[in-house]
């Protein structure tokens, strides 16, 4: 073999002069290494063996030995022997070297790291070094590149003799890969030093060292998933297996073949080779690089075998692993400044869409938060593109939050809030509201302090809420029950029509829409623009009553001012609806107001009387700078009050009640609620709920308090033998009754007198949900009604289902159940549904039907059944004197003072058209099959359809914008849920969840005042007070009289629909408006929505009620509501008065059998002991010709003749 000069030399480096090539010394001592270290573990373990077999016969010599001398017990190395319990020092550094090498402590975790850092260091400075030729003469102490590689092997070397002596199998060891990689690399770097010269050899293979990178980063924690440490395994071996190779046949492509001389050499640099190999690999094979050695050629054969088949299967793998990877598996990148909330649940277009409608909404302030939501299925397309759509303020991550690494990743430390929604149209409510439990243990479990917001289906699973330790709702924890408000929604709507549409309105972010014609959808959509906000009142307000206040709001900020919040001494806060004019504001009260959008609203904060007295434009209202200035005044006139009278100041009672507050703190003097009772002799009492106080009296407001009103009946409620009321006094209650003893037959229901009621037809069987029927009759029996204001309530359905739901009623009195079913109208008609005050549609099949257009039928079918039934005329006209309460201070005798004395009468229900209804829907596209004469298109919203509008229909789908409404102001779901409920607390839940049902309680002075509490009522302008208003009038002069007056607060209107057209005959259905402007023309057939005090006189018996000398004044108690009629039916009541006086002696007999039945009787007395007894069909037709307008009160005829 020839080796001339073939590599290069110069005589700075002292190298072969020759320059002969060297590169069998490189390879011989990794071979030695190799072949060396082999043969002397080899070695080793024969003469090993061979010891140990002989060992093995001679033990046995000496065991045969023992046996045959006798010489006593055989003594066995074991526990007692020294020896055998001392550990060997090799075995402590064998132990030590595992220990250093391991990844289960921190020193071998750090040294793995290291070494793998390393072998990717020593892979790059072969990749520097490939350039140059494969061997060259190279001066150690000039050579920065091989310095370093000198160091880096040294180390492998140090770290090598660490796993040599961790092995437990040395053989096995030294075949290793990543040993086999330390004999063909290590051993050369030495040789290079002592040979002043550099062979680039098998240096590649330290790209073997990737195939450990999986295992690097599921040491540090990066890969934790079974997806991703299987593509990183994937692609590193796919890789190394290619970098390898490539440094291969740059190897023989740049030596040649050794029996060529290495004459067939070829120029290759080391990433031509990379290219070489891939198009190899891939069989694409262009021919523009190739291997002409019978090396390189020899390789690529077998390399093409091994290469295809992991091209063919690897590749496929990895592209298959990344396209399965999560789109949104990323985290969530918290932005300085910036709140974020993350909304988890039920996450479907339609869910997302109406929260991001009203969360985003623009009549909102600047909302300068982040929604993340999280959700463990991928968003559909159409769903994507929405998120696309709010990309800059919505972001959507895959995970679950029962997953503590899903809640790492959206932050849910550092979120504002959490908000967890449900699936409304779910087959098992209990199951759904399980689900969402769950996600509020794990979001709490991990981050205690988050606040979090989530809808319930089920009003009874509230309670397992309650067991959550760091559940706090007055942190902001609260739960939305979507039953709990729908029923109450239509609980309310059964005492003023029309108000579930007025109140879904109001916490629903809606665009103004205007529209130039004068149709009623001009009037409604200006009221529906209007929602609630809150904001704290201007100190100009303090001193004032509530009435003032409100007054002022209205005329001149053109805002509608509801309620107020304060807290107590001891920090309690409370809501106060329409306090009175007893109540008087303090320093930082916080103001519910109806307005249109959130900056009309700081009017009430801007507020001055100095700067704004004079000012008639209240967009002109701004921030003035005289606040400051006034406070540090009133500070120096407090202080010299207090010096000229010697009182500190805190007790200094000079200066007026109206200013004497404290200025530098939001404390109030108020009592706690309206339930509060404080005991001061020195207060006089006015009948109309205002205060005088005598010189000497504290300027602490106190309550109004029923007790203490001299000549007030009230007190005899106050019996202690008797439970009237629950424990908290809010509700009517009852001893609980067996469903025996309410369950009416059709004849008995036919029978019996039922005027004024309420039905509610209600379809469900005995595998039904529970929709939670305590939730609908809880406000129909709210404390603040007299027990002679109730109404009676008829269920109508499955006596199965009802058997289920009335372990949650047999508390309530004055409820009765006719087994049956609310598409017969033979059960209809038993229960008198024509005079009814309300018929309620409910279903409990409706999510078990997977068409969505079908899960309305039964209610639509029942609405039409209903509307389509006609009755008898011959009963002629009522004899009604509709009177719905007097408010306090007025005398019921004087027609002309009372606001609703009016002479109302209706004539009889002819068709079932007429008959108020109000239908729950669950899908809102099918309200238009209820109303056959409106021309709503299907695609139109909700709220822009008739029925909705006339408040006749209600869907859940309402409420979905309670969860914005909550999380940017939670007071709002407080109120709504006063309003709504019927005076539910978080007291009266935490009962609920002990008992699952009411628990009477004794009448004691603080339980009586609880029922001195708001309510809504319908005020009928067609006579009393407000008659001349209702001609023509403007709403303010209405609103401000009846504030002023009575303490009633108005807040919006009842319409008939066509009364714009001042036609002859007009269309019976109404509409809403909701908070009309000061100059809105009124009409006489209106009905006004308003606050009204409790009436504590209406208590008094009714045989003591003052009627009108004028037998057309006759009083017809009507629980809550007044309807007009037009006043031609006027000319009917002497003709009816004399058919009653031809029958009085008929109808007396029968009076003393119905005596019972319509005046205050004991509560567990039950209807079925009351049942009329027949009589002849004459007089049964006449008695049921007069409608009376609440079913406690007894009929007009029998009215008239016990005055």
């Amino acid at each position: 073999m020839d080796m001339n000069v073939i590599i290069p030399f110069t005589s700075d480096v002292p190298c072969d002069s020759n320059g002969q090539r060297m590169w069998w010394a490189f390879l011989a001592s990794s071979m030695v290494t190799f072949f060396g270290g082999l043969f002397i573990i080899l070695l080793w373990r024969t003469l090993k063996y061979m010891w140990t077999v002989c060992c093995h016969c001679n033990a046995k010599k000496k065991d045969v030995h023992r046996i045959t001398t006798g010489d006593g017990i055989i003594k066995r190395a074991g526990k007692d022997d020294p020896a055998a319990s001392e550990v060997g020092w090799m075995t402590s550094v064998k132990d030590w070297a595992g220990v250093m090498i391991s990844a289960q402590t921190l020193t071998g975790r750090v040294l793995v790291v290291l070494v793998f850092a390393l072998s990717i260091g020593a892979l790059v400075i072969y990749f520097i070094d490939s350039s140059d030729p494969i061997e060259s003469c190279q001066n150690f102490y000039e050579d920065f590149t091989l310095q370093i590689d000198m160091a880096f092997n040294v180390f492998f070397l140090l770290y090598f003799g660490l796993r040599f002596i961790a092995a437990n199998d040395k053989l096995w060891f030294w075949l290793e890969v990543n040993s086999v990689v330390d004999f063909f690399t290590v051993p050369p770097v030495f040789v290079s030093v002592y040979l002043n010269r550099s062979w680039l050899g098998l240096r590649f293979l330290r790209a073997l060292r990737l195939i450990q990178f999986s295992e690097i980063l599921q040491f540090l924690n990066i890969l934790k998933t079974s997806n991703s440490i299987k593509l990183v395994n994937l692609c590193s071996i796919f890789i190394s297996t290619w970098l390898t190779a490539a440094g291969f046949i740059h190897l023989v492509e740049n030596s040649g073949d050794p029996w060529e001389n290495f004459q067939n050499s070829q120029a290759l640099s080391y990433w031509e080779c990379v290219y070489l190999l891939m198009v190899t690999m891939s069989t694409v094979g262009y021919g523009d690089v190739y291997a002409k050695t019978t090396l390189g050629r020899l390789f690529m054969v077998f390399f093409i075998l091994g290469g295809l088949a992991m091209f063919a299967s690897y590749v496929p793998e990895i592209i298959e692993l990344i396209g399965n990877r999560k789109k949104y598996g990323g985290s969530y990148s918290a932005v300085n400044g910036r709140k974020h909330i993350v909304v988890c649940g039920h996450i479907t277009l339609e869910s997302v869409s109406n929260f991001l409608k009203d969360f985003l909404h623009k009549d909102r302030d600047d909302v300068n938060v982040e929604i993340v939501f999280l959700h463990n299925i991928s968003p559909n397309l159409e769903l994507e593109a929405l998120f696309k759509r709010h990309f800059t303020q919505v972001e959507f991550y895959q995970g679950s939050v029962l997953n503590p690494h899903d809640l790492a990743r959206v932050k849910i430390e550092s979120a504002d809030a959490c908000l967890i929604l449900a699936n409304k149209y779910c087959a098992d409510p209990d199951a759904e509201d399980a689900s969402n439990i769950m996600r509020v243990i794990s979001i709490k479990n991990y981050h205690p302090k988050i606040r979090i917001i989530t809808q319930m289906l089920q009003y009874h699973n509230k309670a397992h809420l309650l067991n959550i330790p760091s559940w706090n709702w007055k942190e902001g924890d609260d739960a939305i029950c979507l039953a709990e408000l729908k029923l109450g929604f239509i609980a309310q709507s059964c005492l003023a029509q029309g108000l579930s549409t007025m109140l879904a309105n109001l916490f629903s972010m809606r665009s103004f829409i205007k529209i130039e014609e004068d149709t009623w959808q001009k009037y409604y959509l200006e009221g529906v623009s209007n929602e609630m906000y809150t904001e704290y009142l201007s100190s100009a307000f303090v001193g004032m009553s509530f009435p003032v206040i409100c007054e002022l709001c209205y005329v001149k900020l053109k805002l509608l001012l509801i309620a107020i919040e304060y807290k107590s001494d001891q920090r309690e806060c409370s809501t106060l609806i329409n306090p009175g004019n007893h109540m008087k504001m303090q320093e930082g009260t916080l103001g519910f107001f109806i307005a249109s959008d959130a900056k009309e609203v700081k009017r009430a904060l801007f507020y001055c009387k100095a700067c704004h007295d004079d000012i008639t434009d209240p967009k002109r209202i701004k921030k003035c700078g005289c606040k400051k200035s006034k406070k540090a005044a009133y500070k120096k006139m407090r202080l010299a009050c207090c010096f000229d009278c010697g009182r500190s100041e805190r007790d200094c009672s000079c200066m007026p009640v109206n200013v004497h507050c404290n200025m530098d703190s939001p404390q109030r003097d108020i009592p706690l609620s309206a339930v509060s009772v404080n005991d001061c002799s020195a207060t006089l009492r006015q009948r109309n709920g205002g205060m005088r106080s005598s010189p000497n009296s504290s300027p602490k407001i106190m309550r109004h308090d029923p007790l203490l009103i001299p000549g007030n009946e009230q007190i005899e409620s106050m019996d202690d033998n008797v439970k009237k009321y629950d424990s908290t006094g809010m509700f009517h209650w009852c001893p609980s009754k067996d469903i025996e003893k309410v369950i009416l037959t059709r004849s008995e229901a036919a029978m019996t007198v039922l005027s004024g009621h309420v039905v509610v037809c209600i379809f469900g069987d005995v595998k039904s949900a529970l929709i939670g029927l305590r939730n609908f009759v809880m406000p129909l029996r709210a404390s603040n009604f007299h027990y002679h204001e109730l109404k009676h309530i008829v269920f109508v359905g499955s006596l199965e289902y009802l058997k289920r739901e009335w372990e949650t009623l047999h508390n309530f009195p004055k409820v009765s159940i006719l087994p049956g079913t609310p598409l017969s109208r033979a059960d209809l008609r038993a229960v008198n549904i024509n005079l009814c005050d309300m018929c309620v549609i409910l279903s409990a099949n409706q999510n078990n039907i997977d068409d969505a257009s079908l899960q309305d039928k039964e209610c639509i079918l029942a609405s039409l059944n209903i509307k389509s039934m006609l009755f008898d005329d011959s009963i002629g006209v009522l004899q009604a004197n509709s009177q719905g309460f007097t408010p306090p201070g007025m005398d019921r005798s004087s027609p002309e003072n009372s606001p609703v004395h009016g002479l109302v009468r209706q004539t009889s229900v002819t068709t079932g058209a007429n008959i108020p209804i109000i239908t729950e829907l669950v899908n809102d596209s099918n309200v238009q099959f209820l109303d056959q004469d409106d021309d709503d298109d299907p695609d139109t919203e909700l709220y822009l359809t008739q029925p909705f509008a006339c408040g006749t229909a209600f869907a859940v789908s309402v409420l979905d914008s309670l969860m914005s409404a909550t999380y940017f102001n939670d007071n709002i779901l407080t109120l709504i849920r006063t309003l709504v409920t019927g005076g539910a607390t978080p007291e009266l839940e935490g009962l609920l969840a002990e008992e699952n049902a009411l628990r009477g309680g004794y009448s004691t002075p603080q339980t009586l005042a609880n029922r001195d509490r708001c309510r809504v009522a319908q005020l009928a302008l067609y006579d009393g007070p407000f008659a001349d208003l209702g001609d023509g009038g403007c709403y303010g002069d209405l609103f401000c009289k009846a504030l002023k007056t009575y303490n009633m607060l108005c807040f919006g209107i009842y319409r008939l629909r066509d009364a714009h057209l001042n036609a002859q005959s007009q269309c019976t259905k109404r509409y809403v408006i909701t908070n009309p402007p000061y100059a809105f023309e009124l009409v006489p057939s209106d009905l006004i929505f308003c606050l009204m005090q409790f009436d504590h006189n209406a208590g008094q018996s009714r045989t003591s009620l003052s009627h009108s000398s004028h037998s057309s004044h006759s009083s017809s108690k009507k629980s809550s509501s007044v309807h007009s009629v037009p006043a031609t039916n006027r000319t009917n009541r002497a003709k009816s008065r004399d058919s009653r006086d031809k029958q009085n002696a008929t109808r007396m007999n029968r009076v003393g059998q119905e005596k019972t039945w319509f005046t205050d009787e004991p509560e567990n007395t039950h209807l079925r002991t009351m049942q009329i007894k027949p009589v002849n069909k004459l007089t049964i037709n006449q008695v049921s010709q007069y409608k009376s307008t609440s079913s406690l009160i007894p009929p007009i005829r029998e009215a008239e003749d016990e005055c």
